[in-house]
């Protein structure tokens, strides 16, 4: 592989925005791919995966670099050499590149490649927390995992479609996709492409939603004609999912802190032909209190340490911090407090997360079960997904039924 200064710039500028300024890479990422109209599709593909994988190793690449944040650009560049001697790309003579010490960075990496939380990156805290919860082995193929870049998987909008329709329709457009066998309306790209311009997507034929994110919609076992409360609907993945499951019929109650995600949701929604869904803010106790024992079915998709979607967000990692998960504990145990009040008796919940730590998961259900709240309810069942094991994201969820 020839390397590509204007292409190389891109990276360097976008690692800048991720690692100094604190910026999202999924964000920074979209915009570095709209700077040049002329780049063609494996020129995009070099700077989102690159700029992706450097984000996803920043600290094992800093340390055989011998660099420490805040990084200025002459250090980016030190770890840009170390990602391009590890890949076996030829460096150019440019002045960054000067003094490479290219055995150097081989021998540094075959030396810290025998320690977890350099091979995997990640820092010391996390390390610890996933050993504690999880267990040494299950941790160490869990994180590995987590590291691997993730399918783009599609769930076909059966409100205008057949599973078959779908790929028929993508491979008239080039590209191939497979049917996932446990996912009824799941299909995994065979290769990378830009779904997004396809007339499939623009006439909302389907939505890009992970395998075990799929799972969930499933779990809540809607029928049509329910009245149905997604508690954090955010963009509305779910919400979407459970409007085709019912058919259009019946009504969906999307609820969110962000005004700015449910009107996403609302473009969405338009998109996919779906009608049932009324969308509110929670801007104080009101909107919750008005639905007390008013659902058929509640989803709580909680939030979480997002631990169980790192290949998709590599950047959380170096963002998220211990008292955060302490803080988003607290939440999830108040947000089941008070948002399974809005269930009838008889009514089903699934509380859900995409976080693979038991403390945010099964613990957080047995908590509640064991609450004045939680004491009329029963688990049903419910299923954590590891993604060592799937090969998808993971997640977990549980379906409560009220007495």
């Amino acid at each position: 592989m020839r390397l590509h200064r204007n292409l190389c710039f891109a990276v360097i500028d976008g690692l800048h925005q991720v690692f100094n300024e604190n910026e999202y890479a999924d964000k920074v990422v979209q915009q570095l791919l709209r700077r040049d109209k002329r780049w063609g599709s494996r020129d995009r593909g070099f700077v989102a995966e690159t700029t992706y994988e450097i984000v996803r190793y920043k600290r094992l690449y800093a340390e055989i670099a011998n660099v420490k944040a805040p990084f200025d650009r002459d250090n980016l560049w030190r770890i840009f050499a170390v990602w391009a001697t590890l890949k076996g790309i030829r460096l150019p003579d440019w002045k960054y590149f000067v003094d490479t010490p290219t055995r150097k960075i081989k021998g540094r990496f075959d030396e810290l490649s025998k320690i977890r939380k350099y091979r995997e990156s990640i820092p010391d805290w996390i390390d610890d927390l996933g050993v504690k919860e999880l267990g040494e082995a299950t941790w160490t193929k869990e994180v590995h995992m987590q590291n691997e870049q993730a399918d783009v998987i599609l769930r076909v909008n059966t409100l205008k479609a057949t599973r078959k329709d779908l790929k028929t329709k993508l491979q008239s457009e080039n590209i191939e996709t497979e049917v996932l066998p446990n996912h009824p309306s799941g299909l995994k790209l065979t290769e990378r492409a830009n779904v997004f311009k396809t007339e499939a997507f623009k006439n909302g034929w389907f939505e890009v939603q992970d395998a075990s994110s799929q799972l969930v919609a499933d779990f809540l076992d809607v029928k049509p004609g329910m009245k149905v409360v997604d508690s954090c609907a955010g963009a509305g993945g779910k919400t979407l999912h459970l409007a085709s499951l019912m058919q259009n019929k019946g009504q969906i109650i999307a609820m969110d802190i962000y005004e700015s995600k449910l009107k996403k949701l609302k473009v969405r929604a338009r998109r996919n032909g779906v009608h049932n869904v009324e969308l509110k803010v929670i801007d104080s106790t009101k909107p919750i209190k008005k639905l007390y024992g008013k659902a058929d079915r509640l989803l709580i998709d909680a939030p979480c340490s997002g631990l169980g979607v790192l290949r998709r967000n590599p950047d959380a990692k170096w963002k998220l911090q211990p008292e955060f998960i302490d803080n988003i504990k607290t939440t999830q145990k108040d947000i089941l407090q008070q948002y399974s009040k809005m269930l009838k008796d008889g009514g089903k919940m699934v509380y859900a997360t995409c976080s693979i730590l038991p403390s945010e998961n099964r613990e957080q259900v047995d908590l509640f079960l064991n609450s004045e709240a939680g004491k009329d309810f029963n688990l049903i069942k419910d299923k954590s997904i590891l993604s060592y094991e799937s090969g998808f994201d993971g997640f977990y969820m549980a379906l409560l039924e009220k007495k």
